[in-house]
């Protein structure tokens, strides 16, 4: 069933197979008379191909963005296997993307004209002033290891818009992620759209990891490749076990997710989290870490009394919800699935009402981060 407020979007879920049924019931719960723009994001099990061209067939003339997923959340909750979507009312959003297809080569002048352009679309539709009316996403190949070029330019260009986002992801595979635009699916791209409503919103990040007292210090890495060859001047895959308290070929994804480090700057922890460890006792993270940095080690608080205390601030901010587009790094889900949480957060982030996928890393005003929910929530029409 669709799931229609006629103050602006419209959520559908399809959990068929066959691409064609896919496109077929998206199409049935979204296409209505005002529909301006799709927003989706889906399991890597797909072909994509011929999702991408069915998908493009069955919405003809509107704009479609998206990506693949680690987990798609939808109006029901965590899902998997799926693709969930929303569609926005070009009464209440005007809404542009770009994609950016060389991601290496993607400099600070290319996002100046980027942003201009998408600044420039949102202006034509005339329905509100673009500062202080305006967010941005971005979707990014997860797997790139791009994503600080790429967002420290357009963060620069975007200059008072706030923006976030989500790197695509594939079922926790780590081999393909793709992004949506322009009727088909790209690798090595990033896509970013300029949303302008006259909603009020608030784009925000949180994470429920609190700082312990141990240290690392990265005394040797290579930030390009994102590996971490020294902790301490020691092996990092052998400090790290040390300082978590296991032997080294006991880590694994399930102890990354429970054992993160962070970097603070000023008051705040922003969490890098680890890939994996290579054959070299390097370990590859998921963020770029540079020489000279201290790492704290971080422990997971309470996650959904952290995200309970930000949806009651948004909602006290913004009046009741419409819609809050979550990007949920895919370590929180495997966190929540290790401790057989899974249905409590999911019933939350049902009743908010979030759409949204988990992630290879979240993007916050310029920032790359791991282990966070972070997003956009959007008030309802009519406050005030």
């Amino acid at each position: 069933m669709p799931h229609l407020h006629t103050e602006g979007v419209v959520t559908a879920t399809s959990n068929a197979s066959d691409v064609e049924l896919v496109a077929q019931e998206l199409a049935r719960q979204l296409i209505h008379p005002h529909l301006g723009f799709v927003l989706f994001f889906c399991s890597a099990e797909y072909d994509l191909e011929r999702l991408g061209a069915t998908l493009d067939q069955y919405f003809g003339g509107v704009s479609l963005v998206g990506c693949t997923s680690a987990g798609e959340i939808t109006a029901q909750g965590y899902d998997r296997g799926c693709v969930s979507a929303v569609g926005f009312d070009h009464r209440s959003f005007s809404i542009a993307s770009a994609l950016i297809d060389e991601m290496e080569r993607f400099s600070l002048i290319d996002a100046q004209q980027l942003v201009e352009r998408l600044v420039g679309d949102c202006r034509n539709n005339e329905l509100a002033s673009i500062k202080g009316h305006s967010f941005a996403l971005t979707l990014l190949d997860g797997l790139s290891s791009r994503e600080e070029v790429v967002l420290g330019a357009l963060s620069a260009a975007f200059g008072s818009i706030p923006h976030f986002g989500g790197s695509a992801g594939d079922d926790n595979h780590l081999t393909h992620t793709h992004v949506y635009h322009g009727g088909q699916f790209h690798r090595g791209a990033a896509v970013v759209v300029l949303f302008n409503t006259w909603l009020d919103f608030e784009v925000f990040s949180t994470h429920h990891m609190l700082p312990g007292s141990e240290k690392l210090v990265v005394t040797r890495a290579d930030s390009a490749s994102r590996r971490v060859f020294e902790l301490n001047a020691g092996p990092a895959a052998l400090e790290y076990a040390e300082l978590i308290g296991v032997p080294l070929e006991a880590l694994d994804h399930q102890l990354f997710a429970a054992h993160p480090l962070a970097v603070r700057i000023g008051e705040q922890y922003y969490v890098r989290s680890i890939q994996r460890v290579n054959d070299d006792l390097s370990l590859t993270f998921y963020c770029a870490v540079e020489n000279g940095i201290v790492l704290t080690a971080m422990r997971p608080g309470p996650l959904l009394p952290d995200l309970e205390q930000v949806f009651a601030g948004l909602r006290e901010r913004l009046g009741p919800l419409l819609l809050t587009i979550g990007c949920d790094c895919f370590l929180r889900r495997l966190e929540i699935e290790a401790q057989g949480g899974v249905e409590p957060v999911s019933a939350f982030l049902r009743n908010q009402p979030v759409i949204g996928f988990n992630t290879y890393g979240e993007q916050f005003n310029g920032m790359h981060i791991n282990q966070t929910f972070t997003g956009v929530a959007i008030g309802r029409p009519g406050r005030g």
